[in-house]
């Protein structure tokens, strides 16, 4: 599968270069990094919370879960996972579990952990579980400059 159309055409309309690499099929993030020779943090994991406002994603690096309750803290508000209905609902160009982390291409607000804010490259789920999207780091912001930033993975 190539990468999900809805972040090809985001990615091309923002006119940001990227690059796309095949990887054995994994179900995780970390061995997404593992099969791909890459380190994980530089691997961006997204993860669907839900709240009384609606949704939106949390980007921590594959080697680290998201902290509900740091999370929690940043937005001002409890949250907790977004049922696997309302994923295939939002990203119905995606395969079930393989969420880009641009959420502005599907519209949904984004909270990048700040360990990210660092890395001059950085690789990402392109809508399927053999498909990683390369980027520059300075690009995932510009990609998302209303995306907040805080430490919001648990080691």
């Amino acid at each position: 599968m190539a990468i999900a159309l809805s972040l090809q055409e985001y990615l091309e309309r923002n006119h940001v270069p990227y690059e796309v690499l095949e990887h054995d099929r994994s179900s995780t993030m970390r061995a997404a990094a593992q099969n791909s020779g890459l380190p994980e943090d530089c691997v961006v994991k997204a993860v669907l919370v839900e709240d009384d406002d609606g949704f939106m994603l949390a980007a921590v690096p594959a080697s680290c879960n998201v902290a509900l309750n740091r999370l929690a803290k940043v937005v001002n508000r409890p949250i907790d996972l977004a049922r696997e209905a309302d994923i295939t609902t939002l990203f119905t160009d995606c395969e079930k579990g393989a969420l880009p982390p641009v959420g502005a291409a599907y519209g949904v607000d984004v909270v990048i952990d700040d360990s990210l804010d660092d890395q001059y490259d950085l690789y990402f789920e392109g809508g399927d579980h053999r498909t990683l999207v390369h980027i520059k780091g300075e690009d995932l912001y510009r990609l998302m400059p209303d995306a907040r930033h805080a430490r919001i993975r648990d080691l």
